[in-house]
């Protein structure tokens, strides 16, 4: 009898150490000491960096509620109509619904930023134009792959120099 009082003594003891243990690790809530678990997700939007890195998840993620705050509400997309030989624009609006449709249509969508071509930063931090190549590959539902690479010409504004950035104006020199 004894020998069985030992034996659930000392299972007794081996549950509350690994119930200790199992409350002490939990793989689906690592400890604050291993990092940012959204760091390479979610760019800090204050740095030009930042914004790129928002920008590229919010594309491949299709995501139009991380796209909108990028874009500035004065925003103006601009673009040349080679079909028609004359340059294009859009406003905020229609370039949310056309962002949107693409979202909904896109199966994949990746983005690659490549060099920074030209960087020039004015008004006391304020605004920056950022001229950046790209690739990007668009596949559809359909199965339709679109691939495409160029440039991107943006002007970046932020009310003080703290401030995120945003997407005032873009200038497509994209070569589809």
């Amino acid at each position: 009898m004894k020998s069985t009082g030992v034996k659930v003594g000392s299972l007794a003891l081996l549950l509350a150490l690994l119930g200790g243990l199992a409350a002490a690790c939990n793989p689906f809530a690592p400890s604050l000491g291993e990092g940012d678990a959204f760091g390479d997700l979610l760019g800090d939007p204050t740095t030009v960096e930042g914004f790129f890195t928002n920008f590229r998840n919010a594309y491949e993620l299709r995501d139009l509620s991380l796209y909108e705050p990028l874009i500035d509400s004065s925003f103006v997309f601009q673009y040349t109509d080679f079909d028609a030989g004359i340059e294009r624009e859009w406003s905020f609006a229609q370039e949310l619904e056309s962002t949107r449709r693409l979202f909904q249509n896109a199966a994949l969508v990746q983005l690659q930023w490549n060099q920074i071509i030209s960087r020039n930063a004015f008004d006391a931090g304020r605004q920056t134009r950022v001229v950046r190549s790209f690739n990007l590959t668009i596949a559809l539902e359909g199965g339709e792959v679109f691939r495409g690479d160029g440039n991107v010409n943006f002007l970046l504004v932020r009310p003080d120099s703290t401030s995120t950035w945003k997407l005032q104006f873009w200038r497509d020199e994209s070569e589809f």
